[in-house]
Order: C-alpha cells, then structure tokens, then sequence
C-alpha cells in the first residue's frame, strides 16, 4: 500500500506521484523483486532457492539486477549522470538487502535516490525515495568514497512501500524437512506431487515449480492430462491456477493465486450451500478429513499455468 508523506521536495513529491501512478498497487515493483530473486537462484538449472546459497559475488550483483529489471518494467530513460531520469529528474537506484545498508556514490550527493530492501525468507519489501544531502549522510566512507544515510537520513526516507507483500518463495515457508522430501526422488513429476502436496493451501509460484521439477517445461507436471491435476484428484486435490481459477479459490477460501501461480487445496463433497462445481458441491477438506471421493477435474480453456 503507498504509504507516502509528502515532504518539503517538489522532485520527491513529483516522483511519488508519477511513480504511485504508474504502479498504484505496486505489483510491478513486487514482480521486479521476485523477478530479480528467481533469476539469481536459476533454480531450474541449479535447484537453489534461498539467499545463503547464492556466492558472494552473485549477491552483490541483485543490485544491478534489480535496477536493470526495474528499468525494463517501467520504461524508466538512462540518466545522465544516475541511473535513471524519471519525470526528468535525474535518480539514483539503490538496493540493499540490509534495511538502511544503501551504499551512496558521490555522484548521488544532493540528488534524489531511489532506495529498496526486502527479504524473501519474509516475503516483504519495501521502495521510498530521499535526498541525499550533507546533513543525512554519514561522515565516514568506503575506500570507493561511498557513504550511507545517518538516522536522520533513513528518518527523512518517503516510504511509498514499506513492508509490502511479495509473492512467496513456498520452499522457505515449509520445514527443512519437509523440503529435503519434496526433493528427495529423481522424478520431477514426484517431486512437483510431492510440493503440491505440502503445500497445500499455500499460493506456489511457477518459479518454484521450475526449481522443483528441474525441466525444461515444469509447468507441464500440473495439467490435467496426465500431470498432476490428474494424478492428485484421486486424492481429492483440486490445483487452481492464477489465469483461470482465481474466482474458485476464493469462493473455497483459499488464497487467491495470481497468474504465474498456483495453489493445490483438498475438497470433499459439501452441502447445497457449499461451491457447485462439476455437478456437485463441494467443500474444502479440514486438515484431518479423509478424502474418499476424487476431486472434479477442472477444464481450463487451454493447459497454461
């Protein structure tokens, strides 16, 4: 949600404005970030799906990533002396991993600089703009004369996100040991079963399928014909995905998945006043209900996840 407090700077309250306006919601922002994470896992090819597992160098490099992402969303022009001029205002881009741990050029003293942060093990992140001035940056610096904002220059920051929700890595929100069994055998389609499975009830995204199934198309191991929407609705799974399902997964209570994602929930047949579907109505299961009748098998317009 934009959380911005107008300060005394025209530039600032001009790039808040066209920034909110240009991503009200700021899911284009959050889909940077997830972006950025997923493409330094490469979990297709290397299986890894958290930050320790990243070296050193790859982790200094999400920086340039994100504001090379960043500038491919939004169409932003190269600056002439910073990263970017938006609304023709020179900005500098910034990325941190540590809240506050933004590294400033000298180039960026007296300018405007876009600072973010945010932690996948959290799913959060945050975007707000501040002026670098002499007043709110430290005294001290890097052999590269690079500094950091004091307190008064992190208290001066116009948050226009600030702790906003980023699609889930499920892989860091479910036990280590839940985890090493959803990779465990050498098929990708058990292991996708498997995380399905596990996850039940929670949104996927389709970068962790990739990183689970280990494929070249992993989202085929979720279609209906053969895969796992098939195979987990005679265990009473229906596998909702976030291009046609989204109305479903609400009308069952679960969280509404967006397109690229998904979310696997157990359903048993209901009463009249439960979700209709498929000439029944069905419930969602509670968490120690046996299912004993296979869930109705979803026909989407075509199989995309």
């Amino acid at each position: 949600m934009l959380e911005f407090r107008a300060p005394a700077d025209p530039e600032i309250e001009r790039l808040a404005t066209d920034l909110a306006g240009i991503d009200p919601d700021g899911s284009r922002w959050a889909g940077v970030l997830r972006r950025t994470y997923d493409m330094l896992y490469n979990g297709q090819e290397t299986g890894r799906y958290k930050w320790e597992q990243l070296f050193k160098t790859e982790k200094t490099h999400f920086g340039t990533l994100f504001e090379i992402n960043a500038q491919r969303e939004f169409g932003f022009y190269d600056g002439d002396t910073l990263d970017y001029s938006i609304s023709g205002i020179e900005v500098d881009a910034k990325w941190s991993q540590r809240d506050g741990g933004w590294m400033l050029p000298p180039e960026s003293f007296g300018h405007v600089v876009l600072v973010a942060t945010g932690s996948d093990l959290t799913s959060t992140w945050s975007l707000g703009l501040v002026r670098v001035t002499e007043e709110n940056r430290r005294t001290t610096s890097n052999r590269d004369s690079k500094t950091q904002l004091n307190p008064l220059g992190r208290a001066a920051i116009a948050w226009l996100w600030r702790d906003a929700p980023l699609s889930p890595n499920v892989l860091l929100q479910l036990p280590g040991s839940v985890v090493d069994h959803i990779l465990e055998p050498r098929s990708g389609q058990e292991k996708i079963l498997r995380l399905l499975r596990s996850a039940e009830g929670r949104v996927i995204h389709r970068s962790t399928i990739a990183t689970v199934g280990r494929q070249l198309d992993p989202m085929k191991r979720l279609r209906g014909n053969g895969g796992a929407r098939t195979l987990l609705a005679k265990e009473g799974f229906l596998v909702l995905t976030g291009n046609y399902h989204g109305a479903l997964a609400a009308r069952f209570g679960a969280p509404v998945p967006l397109p690229g994602e998904v979310v696997a929930i157990r359903v048993v047949p209901g009463a009249a006043s439960d979700v209709p579907l498929a000439g029944g109505c069905w419930r969602r299961a509670a968490a120690d209900e046996a299912v004993v009748v296979p869930a109705p098998l979803l026909v989407a317009p075509k199989e995309v996840t």
